[in-house]
């Protein structure tokens, strides 16, 4: 029987041969400079050699937008400026990618080197892509974009109009398939409080002395491949930030609050092919988890920062922290290089074996597995 159990389930193997302490979050990149800081937004790999951040540099209040880029893991990066900072990026494979600025879409065919802008999509939040011709945009304002050429051309998703929320205050933020044909779209609404006309994102300092309250989180399911897409809502504390699929039947959706709560964040297990039934597997007082990775082969990796206060968005960093587990139930933590800080934390995986995490402070991250 544990010579099947270890046939059906050669990642659990894989994972155990390697002591938990030989495991390690290691610099591979610091942008160290003492006129300047760099942010980074997002980070993606495309392949195990290639990768691509994007972010800003920030010298004397000025910002100017840049990426990163990386042809042989990591090992070395390469900083190029843009002309639009990236919110988040999108890699179809070392060649072909998307970044959404806040202003437009920007391809690039080089993998990072040369950005075209495509027509202008206004308060875009994240962008993803089947295949090279058929992809999505979504964002604040209660949009939701298709393309079918590339993103030369954007039409309205008629689903992401049909929860019955105000637009000024509902933002779809995560975009995320298991395969080819099964898919989900998330976001929330965002409504104000009392007598006041703008959104509680707009008035963070607010906020400090707020309790969380329910908020509408809304869900656009596909299973044929973005031809249909069904709404549904919900009300939740907190706001559903991201989703993360993975074709085994199973996603990670983060909870992450915004008000004064128990705990900074949550993260709940979803089991789309048993009809979305979802369980809470993650949650620490003292931690908020920001990122978060459904791995193809199984397991799953959580990103986030060591909380010393409850107040949101606190200017003062946190250490950086990452959790893994094979089963999604039982989560440890991994060593990360203790100079790691962030307000924010990005994962990038494309297998246990292959990660990466970027911080908002400038830092790269790899998953050293090896037992040197």
């Amino acid at each position: 029987m544990l010579a099947r159990f270890w046939r059906v389930y050669p990642f659990l193997l894989a994972a155990l041969c390697v002591p938990a302490h030989a495991q390690r979050w290691r610099i591979q990149y610091f942008y160290d400079q003492n006129d300047s800081t760099l942010t980074l937004l997002d980070l993606k790999f495309s392949s195990t050699q290639h990768g691509v951040a994007t972010g800003y540099l920030t010298r004397k209040s000025n910002d100017k937008p840049v990426v990163l880029l990386t042809e042989d893991g990591g090992a070395n990066w390469s900083l190029q400026p843009v002309k639009e900072a990236g919110i988040s990026l999108f890699l179809l494979d070392d060649k072909l990618g998307w970044m959404a600025g806040s202003k437009r879409i920007w391809k690039t065919e080089d993998g990072g080197h040369v950005w075209r802008q495509l027509p202008k999509l206004p308060d875009i939040q994240t962008v993803y892509f089947l295949d090279a011709q058929r992809g999505w945009a979504a964002g604040e304002q209660k949009q939701i974009f298709e393309t079918r050429d590339g993103g030369e051309h954007w039409t309205d998703l008629p689903a992401a109009a049909q929860p019955e929320t105000n637009p000024d205050y509902t933002t779809y933020g995560s975009i995320a398939f298991a395969d080819g044909r099964n898919g989900m779209i998330t976001g929330w609404s965002l409504p104000p409080r009392g007598g006041s006309e703008l959104p509680e994102w707009m008035i963070p300092e607010t906020s400090v002395a707020r309790r969380e309250r329910p908020r509408l989180s809304i869900m656009l399911d596909t299973r044929d491949g973005g031809a249909t897409w069904t709404p549904s809502t919900t009300s939740i504390f907190g706001r559903l930030a991201r989703v993360r699929m993975s074709p085994k039947g199973y996603g990670l959706a983060l909870i992450e609050f915004t008000d004064m709560f128990e705990w900074p964040s949550e993260v709940f297990r979803l089991d789309w092919k048993a009809g979305g039934r979802s369980h809470r597997v993650y949650r620490e007082k003292n931690r908020l988890i920001t990122d978060l990775a459904a791995l193809p082969g199984g397991g799953g990796y959580l990103a986030g920062i060591e909380k010393s206060d409850k107040v949101p968005n606190s200017p003062i960093p946190g250490k950086l922290k990452i959790v893994a587990s094979s089963d999604l139930d039982d989560w440890q933590d991994m060593d990360v290089d203790y100079r790691a800080t962030a307000h924010r934390a990005i994962l990038a995986a494309l297998d246990a074996d292959n990660a990466w995490v970027a911080t908002d402070t400038g830092m790269i991250l790899k998953l050293d597995r090896s037992r040197q």
